[in-house]
C-alpha cells in the first residue's frame, strides 16, 4: 500500500466564526497529500490533468485553530482513467475526519484517458 503523511497544523485562516476548522479545509489537507506524495514518486513534473470526480468526508472530531494533525493518504484504487485515494486527518492518533476522493485523467478536450502507464506503474507498486 503506498502511504503519504503530512504533519499539518491549523491556521488562522482555516476556522471560521466559530473556531472551529472550515470543512472545505480537509479536502484541501488530503490535495496537499496527494501533491507531496506524487513529488516523492517522482511523477508532479509528469503529472497531467486530474480534476476531481468523486469527493466525500465524514468529520468525527472538531479541529481548532493550532491543532497539529497528521493527513495520511493512501492510493486505495487505480483504474483505466481514475485513481482512489483513501484519506485520514488525525489528532494524537485520533481519526478526526476520515474521506476519499477520485480524480479522473483527462485529455485536451476534457475527455477520460486511460492512466499513462508511468503513473499506474507507480501507484500500483
Amino acid at each position: 500500500m503506498i502511504e503519504q503523511v503530512e504533519r499539518m497544523r491549523v491556521a488562522w485562516v482555516d476556522t471560521d466564526a466559530g473556531g472551529r476548522i472550515h470543512f472545505s479545509n480537509a479536502f484541501r489537507w488530503a490535495e496537499v497529500a496527494e501533491t507531496s506524495l506524487m513529488r516523492r514518486l517522482g511523477m508532479l513534473e509528469r503529472w497531467g490533468d486530474y480534476p476531481r470526480r468523486q469527493v466525500e468526508a465524514e468529520f468525527f472530531r472538531v479541529l481548532r485553530f493550532e491543532d497539529e494533525f497528521d493527513v495520511r493518504l493512501r492510493v486505495e484504487a487505480v483504474g483505466r482513467t481514475s485513481i482512489t485515494y483513501a484519506w485520514t486527518i488525525e489528532r494524537d492518533g485520533e481519526i478526526c475526519i476520515s474521506g476519499r476522493h477520485t480524480v479522473v485523467n483527462v485529455g485536451r478536450d476534457g475527455r477520460p484517458e486511460p492512466l499513462p502507464d508511468e503513473v499506474r506503474a507507480a501507484l500500483s507498486g
